[in-house]
């Protein structure tokens, strides 16, 4: 009689011990910081047991699961589904590996707002907290701060709680966890994109210089050049105008990339020397001369298409001395450092378990 056991054993080809001993032959070269494909088995209270072809099953804490707040694992996973995986931790004494999601988002979002701040991208997002220094939003999931000094509403700040706002970028620095935005950078882009060269606004006098006088025309801020107030010679601004005079004045020039904008009287003098002589007539002219000077440029440019001329905006850059027109934003007013405590990180410290601090890349640490 055939030994049915004998011959079960036989087909098979090999035992349970001869499984384990192949799989102890396999070095996996599991190292903390990879990311690794691998599939949901077990879904458990605080957590999932994943299967990445280890010896033994990765478990993925709830706290890492997202880089925004998870109450229960079914919120972000589902059995047998595969996905990517960053490991967190090497094994443990039972052979386990530490997984994370929320390590693969920060990355990407510190990948996402870099590429943002490159293409000088204005982004929009809701203030959900304040502090002393300013006002907290979350840009692709990381926390962004926004300074006072930068934030251009005439609201208290704690009434901004819920309200979305444009933004700029001021800083990105995924090394020292900051991320600073200004609020007032994207109001000021706004605002130039609707202005134009040849255009007359009124505006007022909120500084004078040796150099020119700083105009505010809606809330921007643009240099009336020395050179540009009048066609007769000036010694200093301050024999034509005072602060807070209103003025009517000229674009002539807009740099939006380095924030500039450009301010003339001179192109609406009907006379050299009205502007000193008699300033009420060159602001009751002010819309007729612009309109000469822009057809004026018009002509200049038509001529510069046909190898004639160098065009008018040419000639008028070539009058300014570009070093001295600021921008509409003075770097003055940009706070060279705002003190490191009013900063908070992006990463915020509360979200890396206490557990797994000490495999905490130092980028994430506070």
């Amino acid at each position: 009689m055939v030994n049915q056991k004998s011959t079960a054993t036989a087909e098979i080809g090999f035992t349970h011990d001869d499984f384990a001993a192949l799989l102890d032959k396999y070095d996996y070269h599991f190292s903390p910081g990879d990311i690794v494909p691998g599939t949901v088995f077990s879904i458990e209270p605080r957590g999932a047991l994943i299967d990445i072809g280890a010896k033994t099953a990765a478990y993925i804490p709830i706290q890492e699961m997202s880089i925004n707040r998870v109450d229960a694992p079914e919120e972000v996973l589902q059995s047998n589904e595969t996905r990517e995986f960053f490991i967190l931790t090497d094994e443990n004494e039972d052979g386990q590996l530490t997984l994370s999601i929320r390590r693969i988002e920060y990355m990407r979002a510190w990948e996402r707002v870099r590429q943002l701040q490159a293409e000088d991208a204005t982004v929009r997002s809701g203030v959900f907290a304040t502090n002393r220094g300013g006002a907290l939003v979350r840009i692709e999931g990381l926390r962004g701060f926004i300074p006072g000094s930068h934030i251009s509403t005439r609201k208290p700040k704690e009434e901004l709680v819920g309200e979305e706002l444009p933004l700029k970028f001021l800083e990105v620095d995924e090394e020292r966890n900051r991320l600073v935005l200004s609020h007032r950078r994207a109001l000021v882009e706004r605002k130039m994109n609707r202005l134009e060269v040849g255009e007359v606004v009124i505006g007022t006098v909120r500084g004078i210089k040796p150099y020119g006088a700083f105009i505010d025309i809606g809330g921007v801020s643009g240099l009336l050049h020395i050179s540009e107030i009048s066609h007769e010679h000036i010694d200093t601004p301050h024999s034509v105008f005072n602060v807070n005079d209103e003025v009517k004045v000229m674009i002539i020039d807009l740099d939006a990339e380095r924030g500039r904008i450009s301010l003339s009287t001179k192109q609406l003098e009907p006379e050299p020397g009205d502007m000193i002589k008699n300033r009420d007539l060159v602001y009751d002219k002010a819309e007729e001369m612009a309109a000469k000077y822009r057809e004026q440029m018009l002509a200049k440019q038509q001529g510069n298409a046909n190898g004639n001329g160098n065009g008018a905006a040419t000639a008028v850059a070539q009058e300014l001395v570009i070093e001295d027109v600021p921008p509409a934003i003075e770097e003055e007013e940009i706070p060279p450092a705002i003190e490191e405590e009013e900063i908070p990180p992006a990463i915020e410290e509360e979200e890396i378990p206490s557990a797994i601090e000490e495999e905490v890349p130092v980028a994430l640490q506070e």
